[in-house]
């Protein structure tokens, strides 16, 4: 099962510490936010990733091309040119795909753009490249497959700002019957990402640079029915602010974050 991440923010809230990178890169520890996401995914199997690049999306193309560089010791040996070696380095069982989808593109054209590289995968995940969770990735899958809709979606309960859904339990699950984004309530559950999708999601989407998934995809397939969400009452966090860099940050260096599942 593959699993996109959506990479191309530019972190315009979060200045203080992303003023030349993209934000999936801003670190908490000495790590990128991106690393900690896709470690959370791999701990449950899926380490088949498909990377949205969009601003300065070199800089995330270099840390995984000089992955072991980046996260290990090395030792080189001057005298024998192309001689190096890594120390106490693990090994992450990862294939990364690093696919341009442009610097403007919005969430929903950016999918569009890796339909290409998703066209063997019954279901597939999508994720934000910019918050963390504690979330049993195994238990959103299998949930994803029970009830045969289109779309589940991960709804949280933090501060406003964010998608809030209009739900109602039928058939055993909870079904999305409206989405609005960034509603002016922190009333209900707000849009967490986390999402898995089947091949059926591309006749919401088509090929339009700025299509933003959480505005007509979402509504429509919330409309048709087709839009479930996964209720999440654990630990969830994004990192949009710098007072939430500060949070994430603070949790990681007290060895206390509960998103480190591995």
């Amino acid at each position: 099962m593959k699993t996109v991440i959506l990479c191309g923010g530019q972190g315009t809230r979060i200045r203080d510490v992303a003023d030349d990178i993209p934000k999936p890169m801003v670190r908490i520890g000495d790590r990128p936010v991106l690393w900690h996401i896709m470690k959370i995914y791999a701990r449950y199997g899926l380490n088949d990733f498909i990377l949205c690049l969009g601003y300065k999306g070199w800089t995330i193309k270099e840390f995984f091309l000089n992955y072991h560089a980046f996260t290990t010791d090395i030792t080189v040996t001057l005298g024998e040119p192309g001689a190096l070696e890594f120390h106490n380095g693990a090994i992450e069982d990862w294939r990364v795909t690093l696919a341009e989808t442009g610097e403007r593109t919005q969430t929903g054209g950016r999918l569009w753009k890796v339909r290409k590289y998703l066209e063997d995968a019954e279901w597939f995940c999508v994720a934000y490249g910019d918050g963390v969770a504690d979330l049993d990735i195994h238990r959103l899958i299998e949930f994803h497959k029970s009830h045969g809709r289109i779309a589940t979606v991960t709804g949280v309960r933090p501060p406003g700002r964010f998608g809030v859904m209009d739900t109602e339990r039928r058939d055993g699950f909870v079904l999305v019957n409206a989405y609005e984004e960034k509603p002016q309530t922190s009333e209900g559950h707000i849009n967490g990402g986390f999402f898995v999708f089947d091949q059926r999601l591309w006749d919401y989407l088509h090929n339009d640079e700025l299509l933003i998934l959480e505005h007509e995809p979402l509504a429509r397939l919330a409309g048709d029915g087709q839009l479930v969400m996964y209720v999440h009452d654990g630990f969830w966090q994004p990192m949009d602010t710098y007072r939430e860099w500060r949070i994430l940050n603070e949790l990681w260096t007290s060895g206390d974050a509960p998103w480190k599942v591995w």
